[in-house]
């Protein structure tokens, strides 16, 4: 159960809401820059303090029993510089040495995300797509009970788009749950159950991919996002905004 809000300098960042994650669950954050969807992805991998509220992952507090809580998570920034002197392969090693978790396992990760080929070069020579593609692979090198993809499909190019829907949907497979940010609603659209519109730091509309499609047709989420944009752009519509954040992990 997460019920956590976030005030930076007295300017609230994420307004409370609700979320449930169910086991074999996938939920995509959509939202535009500033809508808050990092913030609540760094608290719940517990890289940012909530202000207010808990958060707890299969019957695990995020702050009581903080190492239980991690060890079930896998985690993928939006942004991150590796050690440019290593190989991939040196790369994921380390990362599995830290997860407890073996070589080959490790190469197992690799080969999930398409960098078998490249395991024996340095990172400092990869595209933006090959760090992301190793960066997804050190988030789910340990098998995690929930995976949080930062925006995930930044930098990839269309194939590896539609590898990482593949992906995330062999997760799901395997009962394990997955939140993930994004901008590319059509990848949201592709992979996720539920998606969750942000906009101000609180939720706009959060409803399953299949409420989408029946009320907006072929439109889907960009029918959504267009009318929760003409909605933002008239304020004096009335909108369904939560004022409580109360997210509930189950993905066991």
């Amino acid at each position: 159960m997460i019920q956590v809000g976030k005030v930076i300098k007295g300017r609230t960042i994420v307004h409370p809401f609700d979320l449930r994650i169910e086991p074999g669950q996938v939920v995509a954050l959509c939202g535009g820059n500033g809508a808050g969807k990092s913030t609540i992805l760094r608290m719940i991998v517990g890289i940012t303090q909530p202000s207010s509220g808990t958060i707890e992952l299969n019957g695990l507090d995020w702050k009581r029993r903080r190492v239980e809580y991690l060890s079930q998570i896998g985690y993928m920034p939006d942004h991150f510089n590796f050690s440019a002197g290593l190989t991939a392969s040196e790369t994921i090693r380390f990362y599995a040495s830290l997860r407890g978790r073996t070589a080959s396992e490790a190469d197992m990760a690799l080969r999930a995300v398409g960098l078998e080929e490249a395991r024996n070069k340095r990172v400092s020579v990869f595209s933006k797509g090959m760090q992301q593609r190793l960066l997804f692979a050190q988030a789910i090198l340990a098998d995690p009970a929930l995976v949080v993809l930062d925006e995930p499909t930044n930098g990839l190019d269309p194939y590896w788009m539609e590898a990482f829907v593949d992906l995330v949907k062999e997760i799901k497979m395997k009962g394990r749950s997955v939140i993930f940010s994004t901008h590319h609603l059509q990848v949201a659209e592709a992979v996720a159950d539920r998606a969750v519109f942000l906009m101000n730091g609180q939720i706009a509309r959060s409803a399953t991919i299949d409420e989408y499609r029946a009320e907006y047709g072929a439109m889907g989420l960009h029918g959504a996002f267009s009318a929760l944009f003409t909605r933002q752009q008239n304020p004096e519509e009335k909108h369904e905004g939560k004022a409580s954040v109360k997210i509930n992990i189950r993905s066991r």
